[in-house]
């Protein structure tokens, strides 16, 4: 599994954390796509390149994870969860198809913010499953704005 990762300066220490967990990983491979300036530009590029194919799913950090959520969602074919325990991680994949989930970095710590990862990655999309409804309905608000 590809996954792209990035954050603004705030959240720059946790992603760092979570860089390192996920290295441990056999069959992961991580992309930072951090870098200066404004998250808004980060979270465009990282979600531009699960929209092209190039990463499978996305991990972003800023102070409160709500910025780069917000940003995130604005690129079309993106689903983005802000997640803060491991419950709403769960419930991105399986409920939501997100295939980004945010978190902030001055909001949960180096351990939660582990748990949450390894439970959404964990959680697949059921496509024919009670929630696939709700995520058409998304789907057609992108192809919506798009048209």
């Amino acid at each position: 599994m590809k996954i792209v990762i990035g954050a603004d300066q705030a959240g720059k220490p946790l992603l760092d954390v979570i860089a390192a967990h996920l290295a441990g990983k056999p069959g992961i491979t991580v992309n930072d796509l951090s870098q200066a300036g404004y998250y808004a530009d980060m979270a465009q590029a990282a979600a531009s390149t699960i929209v092209a194919g190039e990463n499978d799913r996305g991990i972003l950090f800023c102070g409160t994870g709500i910025g780069v959520s917000i940003s995130a969602n604005k690129v079309p074919g993106i689903r983005a969860a802000l997640t803060h325990d491991t419950y709403s991680a769960e419930r991105a994949a399986k409920s939501n198809n997100a295939q980004i989930i945010t978190m902030g970095a001055r909001v949960i710590g180096p351990e939660l913010a582990k748990a949450i990862v390894d439970s959404w990655l964990a959680s697949e999309f059921d496509p024919h499953g009670p929630s696939a409804g709700n995520v058409a309905a998304i789907d057609r608000l992108d192809d919506a704005k798009a048209g």
